[in-house]
């Protein structure tokens, strides 16, 4: 098991309510994705990438557009931040979290895809996939940096600035390897 040195993951308290409140979102999702509607028209399967896109932006950039490009970019997009928070690590590559995060993010969104064949007055539809990954990304590279640059800056405030012995200082060469000993 690999030890985590101080200030390289958050207090448990954050994670404990990062992981709270993503259990809590991802209920509601589930909640507004998954339930069955009663509805007397459904529209046919789209598995083609950007067809839904492309007719709801042919059609002219109104209210109604934005509503349904809108609405599946907002639904996960708080896991951006809700990911990386339960995870509680505060030095990692801004890269390999956004990754991720996204991945995560688009595993969740296609698993809720697959869901919803078999849920009546549901329909999958691959550019709700697109767009719920994108929601991800998008609030995850607008929040998560700067808020894991301010709690590294607020935990090293508060564990103080690291002691210095001055008396001791750094050992001749010679010193450290008598002895005759070869170490190569």
């Amino acid at each position: 098991m690999q030890r985590h040195g101080p200030g390289t993951s958050a207090a448990p308290r954050t994670r404990v309510t990062g992981l709270l409140l993503l259990v809590a979102h991802l209920l509601i999702v589930g909640w507004l994705t998954l339930r069955p509607r009663t509805v007397s028209w459904v529209p046919a399967m789209n598995l083609r990438p950007l067809a839904t896109i492309r007719a709801e932006l042919a059609q002219g950039l109104s209210w109604e557009a934005v509503l349904h490009l809108g609405g599946p970019v907002l639904l996960l997009a708080p896991l951006g931040v809700l990911l990386p928070l339960s995870a509680g690590r505060l030095n990692v590559s801004p890269l390999v979290s956004l990754t991720r995060t996204v991945f995560a993010g688009a595993m969740i969104a296609l698993a809720i895809e697959l869901l919803q064949s078999g849920v009546p007055g549901r329909v999958p539809d691959i550019d709700s996939v697109l767009l719920n990954t994108l929601g991800v990304a998008v609030t995850h590279l607008a929040v998560v940096p700067r808020a894991r640059c301010v709690l590294r800056r607020r935990y090293e405030h508060l564990r103080g600035a690291t002691p210095r012995i001055s008396r001791v200082g750094l050992a001749p060469q010679a010193d450290v390897l008598s002895g005759g000993r070869s170490y190569l």
